[in-house]
């Protein structure tokens, strides 16, 4: 059955809750990031409807934008169709035995570090791409507020959370900062370039785009310090594994 892609954002919501309930019935890990990024989207749907970016109708336009490039991952994955290397090994990781927080950065990082940039590029391809820079950046603040939430969220889930602040200097929040705070730099600077190359002139940045995030999630998924990784592994054995609790319990207020 052809799923038709969404063109608003309550729509994208409506996806990825049917991407959340497929996960918790099937106790699949893929349902940790798609529960971050809904909750994102949603605060995003929020400041639209309250008028708070410099063009709310184009921030809507925006935000379709860069969710279809996960739903279309998503869908690619589920179909065995091709996707970018680095949404394929962030969703290969399902089965992997790593953290919670290890398999929502996955996601974070490609979605991040590669689709945000293609989505405004795209969106402003025959506009002055300066014209979405603040509301670029205010999506990216969202983000950051929210992950800082979730990271609270997941003590319920991951008790031992608190160890990677052992782990060597603040090890949870370097795995948090590796991906966002260098990637609100990157995937801007990623945006114009893409955006001055033209359409026609993307595919070999795009293609060392995606091999530079791949690259960066598989530091995620194995660290190079041997005392992350055995914190991580460590902490790994007591959280929760159903994934409908989790969710349900990061949900709570």
């Amino acid at each position: 059955m052809k799923i038709n892609r969404p063109t608003t954002i309550q729509e994208v919501l409506i996806q990825l809750d049917e991407i959340i309930d497929s996960a918790i019935a099937n106790n699949d890990r893929i349902g940790y990031f798609a529960f971050l990024y809904r909750r994102v989207t949603a605060e995003i749907l929020k400041e639209v409807q309250l008028g708070n970016f410099e063009d709310n109708a184009r921030m809507e336009i925006f935000d379709v934008a860069f969710a279809n490039y996960y739903l279309d991952a998503y869908r690619g994955y589920s179909e065995n169709q091709p996707i970018s290397k680095s949404w394929q090994f962030a969703f290969d990781t399902k089965n992997d035995p790593l953290t919670i927080l290890q398999h929502i950065m996955l996601g974070i990082n490609t979605h991040i570090n590669l689709d945000l940039g293609l989505a405004a590029s795209a969106v402003m391809q025959s506009k002055q791409i300066t014209d979405i820079e603040n509301d670029f950046n205010t999506v990216n603040s969202i983000l950051g507020n929210i992950v800082n939430e979730m990271q609270d969220r997941l003590s319920r889930v991951s008790p031992l959370l608190f160890l990677l602040d052992f782990a060597g200097k603040n090890t949870d929040e370097e795995i948090i900062n590796f991906s966002l705070a260098k990637a609100r730099e990157v995937s801007w600077l990623n945006a114009n370039l893409l955006w001055g190359l033209g359409n026609e002139h993307q595919d070999v940045a795009i293609q060392q785009m995606d091999n530079t995030v791949l690259n960066f999630g598989k530091l995620i998924k194995a660290p190079k310090s041997k005392i992350v990784t055995y914190a991580l592994k460590f902490l790994g054995k007591f959280e929760e594994k159903n994934i409908g609790t989790v969710i349900s319990r990061l949900r709570a207020d």
